[in-house]
């Protein structure tokens, strides 16, 4: 028999089947038919992580600051340090290292309390950063008042210090929103793996990834606008 002839029949026989799309570049309609499904995964998982996630680190990196300004030099060094010490750990580490840590914990829940934690530690300087720029002729005066310290982190300091920081802790949260597709590292059905999944069972990226890519840009982008609005606007106030 033929050298050739017999490669042929042996190649035949070994190489897996490939299937290929011979389909249109992007097909409409099985765009339609899927984005139920993708966007179902946003609310669910992407949007939900992200609005959860923010509160938290708003609330925490606020807390964060608040501590490094006012405990003792050691104890605050300590918070300074832990602080950092996530700041500078990537996040996807993080979400991998809770999900094995806290396997009672439901893969959402632990994306929240990530994102949540390692974003609160750089808003936590934004908030610092706000905080000194209040004029210490308000200081002063809070203590000519006798006004208590937590009244006057309530009343005075705080409420000026967000008019400078607002801008930046809602350019965190754009950030945070874009990268809830590492939450596929701990199973989480977030937008974008729903949206592979689909292309890797139907062999049709092009319409799921776009999908995917559009969602946030329709989430995102509006969102930059009325910070960037603000931003002026309380520029513009002071």
């Amino acid at each position: 028999m033929n050298s050739s002839l017999i490669l042929a029949q042996a190649t035949e026989v070994d190489s897996p089947t490939r299937v290929t799309d011979t389909g249109p570049f992007f097909d409409f309609g099985f765009a339609v038919d899927i984005f139920p499904e993708i966007f179902m995964a946003f609310l669910k998982v992407t949007l939900l992580v992200t609005v959860a996630g923010t509160i938290i680190a708003s609330i925490l990196g606020l807390v964060i600051a608040i501590l490094i300004m006012v405990l003792p030099k050691p104890l605050a060094w300590i918070v300074k340090w832990a602080a950092n010490f996530i700041r500078m750990t990537p996040i996807i580490v993080q979400l991998i290292f809770l999900f094995w840590t806290f396997l009672w914990l439901d893969p959402i829940q632990i994306g929240i309390i990530v994102f949540g934690i390692h974003y609160a530690t750089y808003m936590s300087e934004v908030y610092r950063a706000g905080i000194e720029s209040v004029p210490k002729g308000q200081w002063e005066a809070t203590t000519a008042l006798s006004m208590s310290a937590v009244r006057t982190w309530r009343k005075v300091i705080i409420p000026q210090a967000l008019r400078s920081t607002v801008p930046s802790l809602g350019n965190y949260a754009i950030s945070m929103f874009k990268d809830t597709p590492f939450l596929f590292v701990i199973s989480a059905a977030e937008m974008v793996t729903v949206a592979q999944t689909i292309g890797s069972e139907t062999f049709r990226y092009n319409e799921a990834i776009t999908i995917a890519g559009l969602i946030f840009l329709a989430a995102s982008y509006p969102t930059a606008v009325l910070i960037n609005r603000l931003e002026k606007r309380l520029a513009y106030a002071n």
